[in-house]
């Protein structure tokens, strides 16, 4: 037998938190580093991830009506200069082509933070009755954005996703739209990444540039921190009339269309390393993880049990499971340390001992829990597994929510409680955004959102005691 490759170690989470992410991503081979800072490599089983939660987030796009369509990597600067709020929120972050072969280029050209202006002159000239609207397109590519601080998939300088675009003839019907389109990344977050989300709207202050309303799902990582897993956004008119974008209303009159915009992007994957992984590498939820089911044949060298492995392998792939076979001369615990570290969900071991009992023995990568399970039902079995995976994982990430989500009268006491365990502090806030601004300078925290199930806590403001509007969550964010 060929000599054992070394299974990577990775830091421990509790002795230093970011080293420990930087480890996962890449040692469970999620990414790479390129040669330009913050351009990182997605791995082929980093984009497998991806991959299978744009198949879910495109079925769902679908199903709402949306269409796929490819915009230019290329801004003209006077086209990006006609939304005043928008390019002064993306300015800092532009990258710019200024040379094009060996010519000077007559305009500098931007490399898209994001393609609002480009859908907006698409649409200036494609848009003429209320019979076009909705118009309801979706984009898959990829954006830079010219961070100064990167890490994979949290803070890259260049990131895939989806942008959503969308014109509509009314108001209520782009505002429907804006919150159905958060309620999809709801429902992908819970629903197959096993990640409990707080529903809200952004402040004035953290809107997105450019956007009337900006709504938010906010989600707690294991360190206590948050993270924004997806945006949606309700324009209004604004971009519609800069661009002069018009259409003849059903009573012949010229109107604007409502727009909206909605992202989610490959940072949702340091999302799902945060909130499940542990110190032995990176725990997937069952529905999006490239493979569900690995299969190691124990005592692989006796007679029929690569046969028996493979047959059982057979049947999980017939029944839709994706699974991998190890059989590969490398020992048995070399292969169990190398699929925890990569988080496959379920391990099955099978050999000449299970085969005399038509068994084989199941392994859970979240909890370490195993069980001797019968071959007959192998499928029915498996399936049941994998989805008490997914609702062990949500409870254990709803848990840790809820008990770092804690309640606050004054501004002393978010500091205090900030200190001692981070997470999420409630208050009742009167709007004024020197009062946000001050929370931000004396506790560390930015406002995360505006709850949609507000609680009332008070009838004051924590920050200032003026009368309040609103109960806000405030975090320290990534």
């Amino acid at each position: 037998m060929a000599k054992d490759k070394k299974v990577e170690q990775i830091t421990d989470m509790e002795q230093d938190f970011a080293q420990w992410f930087t480890d996962v991503c890449t040692k469970a081979e999620l990414v790479d580093y390129s040669g330009i800072k913050g351009l990182f490599i997605l791995r082929p089983y980093g984009y497998a991830i991806w991959e299978n939660i744009q198949k879910e987030l495109d079925r769902m796009f679908k199903e709402g009506g949306h269409e796929n369509v490819s915009m230019p990597m290329l801004i003209p600067e006077s086209l990006l200069q006609k939304e005043k709020d928008h390019v002064e929120g993306f300015a800092p972050e532009c990258a710019w082509v200024t040379v094009g072969g060996s010519e000077e280029l007559p305009e500098r050209l931007c490399i898209r933070p994001t393609s609002e202006t480009l859908f907006c002159d698409h649409w200036s000239h494609i848009v003429h009755s209320w019979r076009d609207l909705p118009m309801k397109y979706n984009q898959w590519c990829s954006v830079l954005r010219w961070e100064k601080t990167t890490r994979p998939f949290l803070r890259g300088r260049e990131f895939l996703w989806q942008e959503g675009h969308t014109l509509h003839e009314t108001e209520a019907e782009a505002r429907e739209e804006t919150l159905h389109q958060l309620e999809v990344y709801a429902d992908m977050c819970e629903n197959y990444l096993a990640m409990p989300v707080i529903r809200g709207n952004k402040t004035e202050k953290e809107k997105f540039a450019g956007a009337v309303n900006t709504y938010t799902i906010e989600c707690m990582m294991h360190d206590h921190k948050a993270l924004q897993s997806g945006t949606s956004h309700y324009f209004g008119t604004g971009f519609a009339e800069q661009f002069n974008i018009t259409f003849t209303d059903r009573e012949n009159k010229q109107r604007y269309p409502h727009q909206t915009s909605w992202g989610m992007s490959t940072r949702i994957i340091g999302g799902i390393i945060m909130t499940h992984g542990d110190n032995r590498g990176l725990v997937l939820p069952p529905r999006v993880a490239p493979i569900q089911v690995v299969v190691i044949p124990v005592a692989q060298h006796k007679q029929g049990v690569l046969e028996a492995n493979r047959a059982v392998m057979d049947r999980l792939k017939s029944a839709g499971f994706r699974v991998k076979l190890d059989d590969s001369d490398q020992s048995a615990g070399w292969k169990f340390a190398e699929y925890e570290m990569k988080g496959v969900p379920l391990r099955l071991e099978l050999g000449p001992k299970d085969m005399e009992k038509n068994q084989c023995v199941l392994v859970r990568r979240d909890s370490g829990e195993k069980s001797f399970v019968s071959l007959d039902n192998i499928e029915q079995t498996v399936a049941q597994m994998l989805d008490a995976i997914h609702d062990g994982l949500y409870a254990k990430a709803k848990k840790n929510l809820e008990d770092n989500t804690y309640a606050c009268a004054t501004l002393e006491e978010v500091k205090e409680k900030m200190a001692a365990q981070g997470g999420f502090a409630k208050t009742m806030w009167c709007g004024d955004e020197a009062c946000e601004v001050r929370m931000k300078e004396e506790a560390g925290v930015s406002s995360r959102c505006i709850p949609f199930e507000q609680e009332h806590l008070g009838d004051t403001c924590a920050i200032c005691g003026k009368p309040a509007k609103h109960m806000v969550y405030w975090g320290v964010a990534y």
